[in-house]
């Protein structure tokens, strides 16, 4: 497929022309395809419609997107009128009143029209009669593109002047659809956030939980705290304090087990009797209930 006329040079391209080039690719696609198209059980002139069509609605495009929603640079619009991309003297004939919804500038061109006049979609809808309302121009196939609400007599033509996807408004399709990609991700950032917050609140929670078990913790007393210190015997002369007679009571009462626990892991396995999944004589399909 031979290259685009904007991709020759694309190291000339402007920097902010990548805004535009997804769709301008697919408008180029789309005439590419409707020139090789079959015209069998089709009028001459219906033949063409998709040509004009596809060139009023990249040209409109081009425009929204420079002249309404400032999304491309003047660089980036003098670029595709230049490459002759959009139709510069169809944008002209929009800055002018009255021509702002223009389909093409042959339908204002009285040479192509018998006795001199436009094209039947210049006609406001409310201006013409039953059988005419639904009239298309026979060279674009325009609905009506003449400008102006018309009051109580209702629009001047319809909002699609084409009556298919050719008679978008590309640039505001485009435009919501980032407003609500942006949306998108917002919420889920949102949800992320909210997410993250009542995960830290409960490990706060559990903390502040832990914290108060510390606290409210009392070890047991040392046998003979409460009667006064205990008393160690004494030891006579020629007598050892490693005598074999003699251990338990120099010594004292083992302390109890689990006390000077410093994880709530290990305080669990004291209160559960020193039971643990790790012990040998577990069984091979978990451990064992306690008793």
């Amino acid at each position: 497929m031979p290259l685009r006329k904007w991709e020759k040079d694309a190291k000339k391209l402007p920097s902010d022309f990548m805004t535009i080039l997804p769709v301008l690719q697919a408008l180029e696609n789309e005439l590419r395809d409707k020139v090789k198209e079959n015209n069998t059980n089709k009028r001459k002139t219906e033949s063409t419609w998709p040509i004009f069509q596809i060139t009023w609605q990249r040209s409109r495009y081009i425009y929204d997107m420079f002249y309404r929603y400032k999304k491309i640079s003047r660089t980036t619009y003098d670029y595709c009128i230049k490459q002759k991309i959009a139709d510069a003297s169809l944008i002209a004939k929009w800055k002018k009143p009255g021509y702002e919804r223009l389909c093409s500038t042959h339908v204002i061109n009285p040479r192509n029209y018998k006795f001199g006049t436009t094209s039947i979609c210049r006609v406001p809808i409310y201006d013409r009669s039953e059988e005419a309302k639904t009239a298309q121009d026979p060279t674009t196939g325009c609905l009506g593109c003449a400008s102006g609400s018309g009051g109580k007599k209702g629009p001047a033509g319809p909002r699609n002047i084409f009556g298919n996807k050719y008679g978008q408004n590309l640039a505001a399709v485009q435009i919501a659809r980032e407003k609500r990609m942006l949306e998108v991700k917002a919420k889920k950032e949102l949800e992320e956030k909210k997410r993250l917050e009542q995960e830290q609140n409960e490990i706060d929670d559990e903390s502040s939980d832990n914290v108060i078990q510390a606290q409210d913790y009392q070890p047991p007393a040392k046998q003979g705290s409460a009667d006064g210190p205990v008393q160690q015997p004494h030891v006579g002369e020629g007598d050892s304090e490693t005598d074999d007679d003699s251990d338990e009571e120099d010594y004292g009462p083992a302390p109890v087990s689990g006390v000077w626990a410093g994880s709530k892991r290990l305080m669990e396995v004291a209160e559960k009797g020193g039971e643990s999944s790790t012990d040998d004589d577990s069984d091979e399909d978990g451990p064992q209930p306690a008793a």
